[in-house]
């Protein structure tokens, strides 16, 4: 069976390919974001709409943050 292009419910690998990156780097994202998504059984989907609608409401600002200055092991010697 195969999924036509205007499916409104996608499987991991055509949800990869309408955000044109690998089923590998969209598997991190899942894991590591908030898409939008359900996983019925061992298989995850997802809608397309939701899938635009997320990515238009993202923002690069969210990931250039300023970074916090570390903490280093270094501490001074006693005088």
């Amino acid at each position: 069976m195969t999924a036509s292009h205007d499916a409104e419910i996608l499987n991991i690998e055509e949800a990869a390919a309408l955000l044109g990156v690998s089923a590998r780097t969209f598997n991190k994202v899942l894991h590591s974001e908030e898409i939008p998504a359900r996983k019925i059984g061992r298989e995850w989907k997802f809608s397309r709409s939701a899938l635009i609608q997320w990515v238009g409401e993202g923002r690069s600002t969210d990931f250039y943050r300023e970074e916090k200055p570390r903490a280093t092991a270094f501490t001074e010697p006693d005088a």
